[in-house]
């Protein structure tokens, strides 16, 4: 029994899971939960994970490792964004005895995944015919907004992080134009991205610059949620929308077509006619509202390249644990 280790690192939680690799696919077998803050280095926390509950369950050693990391990897190495951590691939290899170790940005390595998603963790948002060989893209509007692209090689995907993300926001209206000045104002930038308004935290920036600049938005019900750093704004702003309170619908069309764009901006710089994935907190939450006319009228605005992106597929990855597959599918590919 071939066995694989996947971790998906972040500065608050690190999650570790070993795999069964079969002709069945990959197979969970133990997974743990640690305090990232709460220890040294990776190394260490890898060693208790294969000393403690693998051991404990009477599991092989792990052939490969593949871990995603909240950060930039580059040669082999790579630095937390919120930990202390210098992480090494050969450092990690040593200490660990694991061979074949592969760090990869933890949004990038969902590239990794998507060949192998089953039926239950996607879902249709546009219909299309995916072109062999062609590079993907994949977006997760959450936080922010992740960016990766995948390039197919007879070796199998390779993964291109980006930040494309962090490109300048294009207001294509009045009304886009009225948002990025307020929000620049509001929260003090000299210049606005892109993820500030596409992301799940710029749903609810949307809600706050209506709340803000609408006179019929005086005592709405959103406007205490907005006003509470404990409450779920875009969540709120989401049901609202499905209730059919008009500002929370007007917010969140605004937002997809936002989405839409950016998602025909970036299909276009690769041409991904390999399918597009949108992944994130908002994917899985937001899949009807997606199929909405709204995200395929900003995707498909591109003038004469409308035509070039009308075919492409994009689906939602609703698997909240995408990131620890995706590894694990990465991981596989080190074992050949």
């Amino acid at each position: 029994m071939t066995t694989l280790l996947a971790g998906d690192i972040g500065g608050t939680k690190t999650l570790l899971s070993l795999y069964r690799c079969g002709g069945g696919g990959l197979e969970p077998l133990v997974s743990e939960r640690y305090v990232s803050g709460e220890w040294p280095d990776l190394a260490p926390m890898v060693l208790a994970f294969l000393g403690g509950p693998v051991a404990a369950a009477g599991l092989a050693q792990p052939e490969a490792a593949c871990f995603a990391v909240a950060g930039p990897v580059q040669a082999g190495q790579a630095r937390l964004t919120n930990l202390p951590w210098q992480l090494s691939e050969r450092d990690l290899a040593t200490t660990t005895g694991i061979g074949r170790l592969a760090l990869v940005n933890d949004f990038a390595v969902l590239i990794y995944g998507l060949p192998h998603l089953q039926p239950d963790q996607q879902a249709q948002v546009r219909p299309g015919v995916a072109v062999a060989d062609a590079p993907l893209l994949v977006l997760g509007a959450g936080t922010g907004l992740g960016v990766a692209y995948g390039v197919p090689t007879p070796a199998g995907l390779v993964a291109i992080a980006s930040e494309g993300s962090h490109g300048e926001f294009a207001p294509r209206s009045a009304e886009e134009w009225h948002l990025k000045q307020w929000l620049q104002a509001d929260l003090g930038l000299d210049r606005l991205s892109t993820e500030r308004v596409v992301s799940g935290t710029g749903l609810g920036l949307v809600a706050r610059w209506m709340l803000a600049t609408q006179g019929a938005a005086h005592g709405h019900p959103l406007a205490a949620v907005a006003d509470d750093p404990a409450q779920d704004l875009p969540a709120a702003v989401a049901q609202a929308a499905t209730a059919g309170d008009p500002l929370a619908q007007q917010a969140l069309a605004l937002w997809l077509s936002a989405y839409g764009s950016v998602t025909g901006d970036l299909a276009l710089a690769a041409l991904c006619r390999g399918g597009i994935w949108l992944a994130g907190g908002t994917a899985a939450k937001l899949v009807e509202a997606l199929r909405s006319p709204v995200f395929s009228q900003g995707f498909l605005n591109k003038g004469r390249l409308g035509a070039v992106l009308e075919p492409i597929p994009i689906t939602a990855i609703t698997d909240p644990g995408i990131g620890l597959f995706s590894a694990a599918c990465r991981a596989r590919m080190l074992v050949g």
